[in-house]
């Protein structure tokens, strides 16, 4: 099927629609970043320090498989942190606050950014796949949500439990400053929820021919290294920790393989058809 036509758009037009796109997305971030506001509370007390409480849900999760395994406990159960979180800047609560506020305003943002995305790529795109926009923010959204929860639910207790009591020395005391602490957290939830995009950006390079089913099988050994390699840096150094952060996106890479096949297999049918 022939794309619809359009009125031919110049580059200095589609640098126009990107700069309203970058625009409408800002001020969406802005306004759902003050309505945080009036619960930061919540925001503060309940989800971003909810890890730091030894009786948070992962860790008895945890404690409760180890026990029923049999295996030793001494690091799945958490029974206190010992460590504290210090302000050692001026504006440095100030500073904190604000950017935290941005970043929950982003999460709750991101389903409008990629209405705000699609509309920008539909113009390339055939007819009937125009007619996917509600499907595609639906899926894409879906996505970056579970993946923020897993980074809340597991990287980041996982990265608490193990820092927060690791010590070389009984003569040191761990303090944390408020930065370190909430930029660990929010760059697990963030990153977490775009490495979950992972089929949707497949499925579209594949739209473009850039990917194959054929390449992505022939290196899979290469991504199982590299994703090894990524939850070893977004983890703490231990192999369970590593193990399970990597199943998942070892899982969506296989999706991500299906993925491409289908688009490839669409499109020859496509051809044929033509």
């Amino acid at each position: 099927m022939a794309k619809k036509e359009l009125k031919e758009m110049s580059f200095m037009d589609h640098l126009e629609d990107l700069r309203w796109l970058l625009v409408r997305s800002t001020i969406a971030i802005i306004v759902l970043s003050s309505a945080c506001y009036f619960i930061d509370g919540f925001i503060f007390d309940t989800i971003i320090f909810g890890p730091k409480d030894p009786n948070f849900v992962t860790y008895k999760f945890f404690c409760e498989v180890t026990h029923y395994f049999g295996v030793d406990d001494t690091y799945a159960c958490a029974t206190e942190f010992s460590f504290i979180i210090q302000n050692t800047e001026v504006g440095g609560q100030f500073s904190m606050y604000l950017w935290t506020l941005i970043t929950a305003g982003f999460i709750l943002a991101f389903p409008y950014i990629l209405w705000e995305l699609w509309k920008f790529i539909s113009p390339a795109l055939y007819e009937h796949e125009r007619r996917h926009a509600g499907a595609f923010v639906i899926v894409s959204s879906l996505l970056f949500f579970i993946g923020v929860v897993f980074g809340y639910y597991i990287i980041v207790p996982l990265s608490i439990n193990f820092f927060g009591t690791f010590n070389v020395s009984d003569t040191i005391v761990n303090q944390f400053s408020i930065d370190s602490y909430i930029s660990m957290v929010k760059t697990s939830l963030v990153a977490s929820g775009l490495v979950f995009e992972l089929p949707i950006i497949i499925y579209f390079l594949a739209k473009l021919g850039l990917v194959t089913p054929d390449f992505l099988r022939k290196y899979r050994k290469f991504a199982i290294v590299i994703i090894l390699i990524v939850a070893a840096i977004v983890t703490p150094p231990d192999i369970p920790s590593q193990v399970i952060v990597s199943i998942p996106i070892l899982v969506l890479y296989e999706a991500s393989i299906i993925i491409a096949a289908l688009v490839a297999k669409k499109e020859k049918t496509n051809e044929q058809s033509s």
